[in-house]
């Protein structure tokens, strides 16, 4: 039997054409690719995604540091987790998850542990989401950032795990990051 596991794989690419691509970090463009052993092309379209950390934190009482935020693509406001992108050159990912634990939700974390890290749509983005569960909390001060746009809306809530647990199960609580996360502390032993 073979190991199951996912395989680094990049097939031909023809050409490749920007539809958008601006001063943020993410941008879509058109791949002509080609399937190895044949003539056979065909177009796919690329949302170029730099990555992202996410935090499960968890404090002394077994209490999930949650976030609500508005998220416009959706028409939502989600129960979501301290998360953002990894977009600085050079930063690694459990860098910013610290970052915007502190910056969302101004708290640090003394343990830090990886959860996991999943691919979140590979049919279109290239965007890889990082998780770790974060213990041992205290405040900490934002430093100069800022909470902008959908961001100066957001409310922090104290949820327990198993409550959170029971929303992701009852589907009441949708959010992505949110739930893989919530899945895989419970998988793992953590919470």
């Amino acid at each position: 039997m073979s190991e199951l596991r996912d395989e680094p794989q990049q097939w031909p690419v023809v050409s490749t054409e920007d539809l958008h691509r601006d001063a943020w970090v993410m941008a879509l463009r058109r791949d002509v690719i080609q399937r190895p052993g044949s003539s056979e092309t065909f177009s796919r379209l690329v949302l170029e995604h730099p990555g992202a950390a996410v935090v499960l934190a968890l404090d002394a009482n077994r209490r999930v540091l949650c976030l609500k935020q508005y998220r416009h693509p959706a028409g939502m406001r989600f129960v979501e987790l301290p998360a953002g992108l990894l977009d600085a050159d050079g930063e690694e990912p459990l860098d910013v998850a610290r970052r915007e634990l502190r910056e969302e939700a101004s708290f640090s974390a003394a343990t830090w542990e990886p959860l996991t890290s999943t691919y979140s749509s590979p049919g279109i983005v290239a965007e890889r989401i990082h998780y770790f569960f974060a213990t041992d909390l205290t405040p900490a001060d934002r430093g100069d950032f800022v909470l902008e746009h959908e961001e100066a809306d957001m409310e922090l809530l104290w949820v327990p795990f198993d409550d959170l647990m029971a929303a992701v199960v009852a589907g009441d609580v949708t959010d992505g990051p949110l739930v893989i996360a919530v899945l895989m502390a419970r998988a793992r032993g953590l919470a």
